[in-house]
C-alpha cells in the first residue's frame, strides 16, 4: 500500500493466504446455494458465514430485487441475530430507484450512492471499483480535515457505533445488483491492501446470490405450475365426487408453497371442511375467497405453523398471493361444473320421466279402450243372469264374484285413461275447503282407529277455484289413504289449504310415517310403481293424482324424508287453463 491514514493497521496477511481463504469462502458459499433452500434461508446462511469470516461485529447486505414497483431485501447480521426485510423503492430526483427506509441516515444514504454508483472514484475513502471505506467512522472531522473532501461529504454525518466501515459493491457484469456493508467496533479494523481482495470476492458473491435467487424464483413458479396442473388433473376425474377433488386440491396446496415442510392447506366450502392431514392453525395465515356466480361460498386457505421472515405479504411471496387467487377460481369454476352436470342430469331424468309419462299414457289409453268393451260385456252378462230366477246358491255367490272383479277392473281402467287425459274434467267453481272437509269426513274415523291425529289449518276466505270437484276429490282422498298406510303405528295427518297472493291456492297433505328414500321418491308418479304388496295397492293412485293435477295446469311438490315422514304440496290456480284463454 502507497499511503497510510493516521493509526492505520497495515494487514500482515499474506495475499496467497487471504485469496485461499476467499476462495474457500466462495467454494461454501456455492455448495451451499446448490441445496436448493429457500432463499430468505440461504441468505441466513451466508450471512452466518461471512461475519464468520471477516471477523467484524456486523454485516448487512443490500440487493437490488426485481418486480414493479422495484424494491430491495435489505438483511443484517449482528452476532448469531439475524434479520431480514425488503424495503419498497420511491424514484429520486434522477428517476432513479431508491430505497425508501425511514431511517434515512447518512450511511444509508452513502450506501444508496454505492449501489447507485453515484460516486466519484478519485475521492479519498473511496477505492477504484467504487467502494467505500473509514477507520474511525466516529471521528465528524474526519471528512473536513482533507481538504479533496467535497462539501456534500464533509456535512455527511454517518450515526453508527461503529469505527470501521466498508461498503463494497456487488457487481454483476456492468451492472451493480446491491452492497455488502462491513462494520467493526474496532478503529482502522478495514484496510485498503485487503478491500482489493474483498472486491474480487465480492463479484463472485454477487453472481451467486443472484443466481440463486433466480434459481430460487424458478423453483417457485416450477411448483406453482406442478401443483395448478395437479388440480388440472384432479378436476378431469369424473368418477370423483366433488368432496374427494376438493380433498386432493387441498393436499396439493402445501408443496407449493415455499416452506412446505411447515405449510397446512385448507378449504371451506358451504362450512364443510377439507384439510390436510392433522391440519392445525398457525401465526401466519393467507386466504382467498371462493365465489361461485358472484356468491361468496367458502375459502382456500394456506397456514405457517411456525414464524418465517416477513416478504412481500407477511412471510408469504407475492407469487403466492397470485397462486392462491388462482386456485380459488379453479376451484369455484371445478364447483360450478359439478352443478352444470348435476342440473344437465337432472334436466335429462326430468325429460325421460316425462318421456316414460307420455308413452305409458299413451299405452294405457288404448289399453283401456280395448279393455272397456269385454268388461263392459262381461259385467252386463254378469247382472243379466243375476236376474235369473232359480240360481243355485253357488252360483249366485260366483256371478255376484264376477260383477265385483268387473266393477274395479272398470275403476282401473278409468284410473288409466284419467292418467291418460282421456276423460275430460267437468270443471266448476270449487271451495278447496269443502273438498277437504268432505274427504275426511269419509276417512276421519279410520284415522282414530288407526291412532292418528287429524289437524286441519284451513285458510278462511279461501277464493274458489276452477277445477273437476270429483277429481280433486279423488286428489285428497288418494293422498290421505296414502298417509293413513304409511302411519300403521299411528301418528299425526296434518291437512293445510292456503292462498298463494291472487293467482293460486295450495293444499298440503303431511304425514309423521315411515317416510320414503330418494330413490323411491323419484318414481313415485310412474305408474303401476308401487311399494306396497300386489294385494294392497296397483301403483296407479299417485300417477292419476299427477296427471289430474297437470290437468288443471297445477303442480304438485313432494319432501320426504325416511323415519320422519312425507310432506305432498299441490299449487292450483284460480283460474282454469280454459278460463285464462277465454279471457284472454
Amino acid at each position: 500500500m502507497d499511503s497510510k491514514k493516521p493509526g492505520e493497521i497495515i494487514t500482515d496477511i499474506p495475499a496467497r493466504t487471504l485469496i485461499g481463504g476467499l476462495r474457500a469462502l466462495s467454494n461454501k458459499i456455492l455448495h451451499s446455494a446448490g441445496r436448493g433452500d429457500p432463499n430468505v434461508e440461504f441468505l441466513r446462511e451466508v450471512s452466518a458465514m461471512l461475519i464468520d469470516f471477516f471477523g467484524c461485529d456486523e454485516i448487512e447486505l443490500w440487493l437490488k430485487a426485481g418486480g414493479e414497483p422495484p424494491r430491495y431485501e435489505v438483511m443484517r447480521r449482528s452476532g448469531d441475530e439475524f434479520s431480514f426485510e425488503i424495503i419498497p423503492s420511491v424514484q429520486d430526483d434522477d428517476s432513479a430507484a431508491i430505497a425508501d427506509t425511514t431511517a434515512d441516515s447518512g450511511l444509508e444514504r452513502l450506501c444508496r450512492s454505492v449501489i447507485q454508483a453515484a460516486v466519484d472514484a478519485s475521492l479519498p475513502f473511496f477505492t477504484k471499483q467504487g467502494s467505500f471505506w473509514i477507520g474511525d467512522a466516529k471521528n465528524p472531522a474526519l471528512f473536513s480535515s482533507v481538504a479533496e473532501v467535497p462539501a456534500s461529504l464533509r456535512r455527511l454525518n454517518l450515526k453508527t457505533e461503529f469505527s470501521s466501515l466498508a461498503i463494497i459493491p456487488l457487481l454483476v457484469g456492468e451492472e451493480i445488483i446491491g452492497a455488502l456493508q462491513l462494520k467493526s467496533s474496532q478503529q482502522y479494523f478495514f484496510t485498503e491492501y485487503e478491500l482489493a481482495f474483498y472486491e474480487g470476492f465480492a463479484q463472485t458473491l454477487g453472481v451467486t446470490l443472484l443466481n440463486h435467487r433466480t434459481r430460487a424464483a424458478l423453483r417457485e413458479r416450477v411448483k406453482e405450475l406442478t401443483c395448478l396442473y395437479g388440480i388440472a388433473r384432479v378436476a378431469e376425474r369424473p368418477e370423483r365426487s366433488l368432496d374427494e377433488i376438493l380433498l386432493s386440491i387441498a393436499e396439493l396446496l402445501p408443496p407449493a408453497w415455499q416452506y412446505p415442510e411447515v405449510t397446512q392447506g385448507r378449504i371451506m366450502l358451504d362450512g364443510q371442511s377439507y384439510a390436510t392431514s392433522g391440519f392445525r392453525d398457525g401465526p401466519h395465515k393467507q386466504t382467498a375467497e371462493i365465489l361461485v356466480g358472484g356468491e361468496p361460498r367458502g375459502i382456500v386457505e394456506v397456514v405457517y405453523t411456525e414464524e418465517k421472515p416477513k416478504l412481500d405479504e407477511g412471510p408469504f411471496l407475492r407469487e403466492e398471493r397470485n397462486l392462491i387467487q388462482t386456485v380459488a377460481r379453479e376451484v369455484a369454476l371445478i364447483i360450478e361444473r359439478r352443478q352444470t352436470e348435476e342440473e344437465k342430469a337432472r334436466l335429462q331424468e326430468q325429460l325421460r320421466h316425462a318421456d316414460r309419462l307420455a308413452t305409458i299414457g299413451q299405452l294405457a289409453a288404448g289399453v283401456a279402450h280395448e279393455l272397456n268393451e269385454p268388461l263392459g260385456s262381461i259385467l252386463g252378462f254378469a247382472q243379466l243372469t243375476k236376474k235369473s230366477r232359480d240360481l243355485p246358491r253357488q252360483a249366485a255367490d260366483d256371478i255376484e264374484r264376477i260383477e265385483k272383479a268387473s266393477l274395479h277392473a272398470r275403476e282401473v281402467v278409468r284410473k288409466l285413461m284419467l292418467f291418460s287425459r282421456q276423460m275430460p274434467p267437468q270443471k266448476s267453481k270449487v271451495n278447496v275447503n269443502r273438498i277437504v272437509e268432505e274427504g275426511l269426513y269419509f276417512l276421519e274415523s279410520r284415522c282414530a282407529k288407526e291412532g292418528i291425529d287429524v289437524v286441519r289449518l284451513l285458510a278462511p276466505d279461501l277464493p274458489d277455484i276452477t277445477a273437476d270437484r270429483s277429481q280433486l276429490h279423488q286428489v285428497l282422498v288418494n293422498l290421505v289413504v296414502n298417509a293413513i298406510q304409511a302411519m300403521p303405528g299411528g301418528g299425526t295427518l296434518r291437512v293445510t289449504t292456503r292462498a298463494e297472493g291472487e293467482d293460486h291456492v295450495a293444499i298440503t297433505v303431511e304425514d309423521t310415517g315411515a317416510g320414503m328414500s330418494e330413490d323411491v321418491v323419484k318414481q313415485i308418479f310412474v305408474p303401476f310403481f308401487t311399494t306396497k304388496d300386489v294385494t294392497e295397492g296397483t301403483g296407479l293412485g299417485l300417477p292419476v293424482v299427477h296427471g289430474i293435477v297437470t290437468s288443471h295446469g297445477g303442480s304438485i311438490n313432494v319432501e320426504s324424508e325416511v323415519g320422519r315422514g312425507t310432506r305432498f304440496e299441490i299449487r292450483l290456480p284460480v283460474a282454469g287453463p280454459q278460463d285464462e284463454q277465454k279471457n284472454g
